[in-house]
């Protein structure tokens, strides 16, 4: 993905994320991390920073955040944002550095001991040897996680098109396929990371958080239903006017249109001996 279109799709989206997100997470999050001095917070594929701005403001304890992923940009990026600058109080509680890094090596990537470690929008975009080492990490180290807002594969769409269905399993078909690790765990990953994790022992509380994207949201439905049709054109070419039909009607109907897309948050709590 071009650096520009990332940085223009991760504010688009920031919103829709921040809102899906459930809270009720942080209440057992904070009761396992340290109060009595500066949590450190390793975040995974970081990007701008969009998980940081979340979770910042909310964990009561002064952070140190280390912010991993490829794409030195979009680092600074989120550096530079971390902290709003009319907010001194949250300045002097947040600080955030950049660590750019192959995910992809992990835990070699990991350049410091956290308390936590976290990401957002990641784990369907993995192959499944990638997770088994992170999950094979938290456990041995007994490292809680917060894992935000993974596909799941739920999709609906109001109004409703004939072609939808079709889209929606070339979609799916697609994001289990190649991406920059591998082949993708895409929709499965919500459930296998909680199977994985359970079999270590661990507890697992998972969440929907989902997005409910209204006709305002035009500015994120219509890269999104373009996105869609550029996965579904990938996975079935010979449909190509079927999905090409699909895309035109969806982004005509922008003015009135709702998506849903499910997604899953997953806190890992790892038994500690």
């Amino acid at each position: 993905m071009p650096e520009q279109f990332a940085a223009r799709w991760l504010t688009l989206r920031e919103p829709a994320d921040h809102a899906a997100r459930d809270d009720t997470l942080l209440t057992p999050l904070i009761d396992v991390l340290p109060r009595d001095r500066t949590i450190r917070i390793t975040d995974l594929g970081a990007g701008a920073g969009s998980n940081l701005r979340y979770l910042g403001p909310r964990l009561p304890q002064a952070q140190a955040w280390t912010l991993i992923d490829h794409d030195r940009g979009l680092l600074d990026q989120a550096v530079a944002l971390a902290h709003p600058a009319d907010d001194d109080r949250h300045v002097a509680r947040v600080q955030a550095r950049a660590h750019p890094a192959d995910l992809g090596t992990f835990p070699d990537c990991l350049d410091t001991t956290p308390d936590l470690l976290t990401a957002s929008a990641l784990l369907d975009l993995v192959p499944d040897a990638w997770l088994r080492r992170v999950v094979d990490t938290c456990c041995r180290r007994g490292l809680p996680a917060l894992f935000a807002l993974n596909v799941d594969g739920r999709l609906a769409f109001s109004p409703t098109l004939e072609a939808d269905q079709q889209v929606e399993a070339a979609v799916l078909a697609h994001q289990r396929g190649a991406k920059d690790m591998g082949p993708a765990l895409g929709p499965d990953a919500p459930a296998v990371a909680a199977q994985l994790f359970r079999e270590r022992g661990a507890s697992v509380d998972c969440r929907a958080s989902d997005w409910h994207l209204t006709p305002e949201q035009a500015a994120l439905q219509r890269p999104l239903i373009e996105g869609w049709h550029a996965a579904a054109r990938a996975q079935q070419p010979d449909a190509a006017a079927v999905i090409d039909r699909w895309r035109d009607a969806r982004l005509r109907a922008l003015e009135h249109s709702f998506i849903t897309v499910g997604h899953q948050d997953l806190l890992v709590i790892p038994c500690r001996d």
